[in-house]
């Protein structure tokens, strides 16, 4: 599937198909990530009940970073958690409760959530474009060339966040999925 057609529809679902996310158009990025903070929580999320994998085994989290105002809550999101690395983190994790599937990665102050890549099916979840922070992925991971390696978020990466941001109005709206709903 290509994710290039605008008024293109995907459904992200927790593993037990409780909590559901509706993503409209096409998707600002589809990229894995390697930071620290990412290997971190994704280790964590997996070591709960019955979690699926979060983090690949090279280390790397894969994502589809989609804008906030492209995004609806179908179901179940009175059912997720919010997690922090740390408690003034701008960054939060949502995970089903119902099956501890980590759904989606939200930068508060930013104009896009970051869906895991594994919450969409397959046969509609877009390849990634590129790798991003690959400095930090463990030790003796080698990675292939078949798409670029960033060791820092790029400019193409930028790019295409401040394309959609301007698409946005240079708006930011919240997230609360905590409360079923998207604003």
């Amino acid at each position: 599937m290509s994710g290039s057609e605008p008024g293109m529809t995907r459904t992200a679902a927790c593993s037990c198909g409780t909590v559901r996310l509706e993503l409209t158009g096409k998707p600002i990025l589809a990229a894995t990530c390697y930071c620290h903070s990412c290997q971190q929580a994704g280790r964590g999320f997996e070591a709960l009940p019955d979690a699926p994998q979060t983090v690949r085994s090279d280390g790397g989290t894969p994502y589809v970073l989609m804008r906030k105002d492209r995004l609806q809550w179908l179901s179940g999101s009175d059912r997720l958690e919010e997690h922090r690395l740390k408690p003034d983190s701008p960054t939060r994790r949502f995970v089903a409760r119902c099956c501890n599937s980590p759904v989606a990665l939200e930068f508060t102050r930013g104009h896009w959530l970051s869906i895991y890549s594994g919450r969409i099916a397959e046969d509609e979840r877009p390849a990634a474009e590129m790798r991003t922070i690959v400095g930090d992925r463990p030790e003796g991971v080698e990675l292939s060339d078949d798409i670029p390696n960033y060791r820092t978020p790029s400019g193409k990466f930028m790019w295409r966040l401040l394309k959609a941001w301007a698409a946005m109005g240079f708006r930011a709206p919240p997230i609360e999925a905590t409360k079923g709903y998207v604003r």
